[in-house]
């Protein structure tokens, strides 16, 4: 089968040609048609093709019923991610790809990775890292993107960890970048000098930060979380159990446990990174037995009723676009979350204008506090 055939196929719910499942774009067919091309033996060998970020799917249900590739080994950092390939697969009767734990597990003797490239250098050190550190010499590291968002500085990041990196040309609106001839001593180096995640102790708020690669705020506290903890002892002083929805490195969570120490909090992500930065923060500032940590989209598997408290700072991106839909899809589960009478904290940039969307979602919706950029209110659940 063609890549372009299996695009069509893709995009198309086979039973009723009812709306499309997802869309393929042009970076996830320049990789499917490049994977060949660059090591096309590892394709016909179980277990030694890898896919890391496959954002629905298509790269990794495309290399099984394209090019014929079995036993993949596949990375996602995020849950809707995950969901996703399951519901494809599942949607086509696919199997042939299997979901890994470490880094180790991932990219242990593999030859061939595809990876679709994030905003965070970050991210791509750490996985780069890990992919010269455990795959078999000949490793092609193959790495897609979007040509305006990407930089000269992933192409040094790469450089770190592999002999050979070359850019193709674009094609379209995308390009890749192939890294080669891994220099596992130097990936082995960076495990004792700059191992990931990183940890980073911040005085002014006494706590010890973790974080992986890519997690939003890195081992810093973000402005928006700063103003949202200088007024977060006010909210719900009665609260026994605190919902941290979005939680990052574990900034909110950890402080609100060690701020109240008869507080239960759980702390959720949709971001795998995220929950294991969370837990490592936590584990850091010795409050890891209470915060539990979740990997949810927008906390949709907490219980109903099941927090006197949510605390909130949404994204406003997803990638490189702006948007607003995971604020809206964590204020609806908020609202579900929370005990009658219980209270949405929620710090966002003023210019969202995010008040008649609480005030419809949760309910009375007051502000707390004002800065020249961030809002802080609280939303009261009736």
């Amino acid at each position: 089968m063609r890549v372009s055939d299996f695009a069509d196929q893709f995009r198309r719910d086979p039973d009723d040609g009812g709306p499309d499942l997802v869309t393929i774009d042009g970076t996830d067919r320049f990789l499917l048609d490049e994977a060949p091309h660059v090591h096309g033996d590892a394709l016909r060998q179980p277990g030694e093709v890898a896919v890391v970020d496959d954002r629905a799917g298509v790269l990794t249900l495309g290399l099984i019923t394209v090019h014929g590739a079995s036993d993949v080994r596949v990375v996602q950092d995020s849950l809707v991610g995950v969901r996703a390939l399951q519901a494809a697969a599942g949607t086509f009767g696919l199997r042939g790809f299997r979901h890994v734990e470490t880094a180790e597990q991932a990219f242990r003797d593999v030859r061939l990775v595809l990876l679709r490239l994030s905003k965070s250098n970050d991210r791509l050190d750490e996985l780069a890292r890990a992919v010269a550190r455990w795959a078999a010499p000949d490793v092609v590291l193959l790495c897609g993107g979007v040509t305006k968002h990407m930089t000269l500085s992933q192409n040094d990041v790469l450089r770190r960890y592999f002999g050979e990196v070359t850019a193709s040309r674009g094609r379209g609106k995308s390009r890749l970048l192939v890294a080669q001839d891994p220099l596992r001593a130097a990936a082995v180096r960076a495990d004792a000098t700059n191992p990931w995640p990183r940890a980073v102790h911040v005085d002014e708020l006494g706590m010890t930060l973790v974080a992986h690669g890519g997690v939003f705020a890195g081992t810093s506290l973000d402005q928006g979380t700063r103003v949202l903890l200088d007024v977060a002892d006010q909210a719900v002083p009665t609260a026994r159990t605190v919902a941290d929805l979005g939680c990052g490195n574990g900034v909110i969570a950890t402080a609100m446990a060690r701020r109240r120490p008869r507080v239960r909090v759980v702390a959720t992500d949709v971001s795998s990174i995220a929950v294991a930065s969370t837990q490592a923060t936590a584990a850091a500032n010795g409050v890891a037995d209470r915060v539990a940590v979740v990997r949810s989209d927008a906390g949709d598997e907490l219980d109903e009723g099941s927090a006197q408290l949510v605390l909130c700072n949404p994204p406003f991106h997803e990638g490189t676009t702006v948007s607003t839909d995971a604020a809206e899809a964590m204020f609806r589960n908020a609202a579900t979350i929370l005990q009658s009478g219980g209270e949405l904290w929620c710090v966002w940039n003023s210019h969202l204008r995010y008040r008649p969307l609480l005030e419809r979602l949760v309910g009375p919706t007051r502000q707390v506090v004002r800065t020249a950029k961030f809002t802080v209110t609280a939303s009261r659940r009736s």
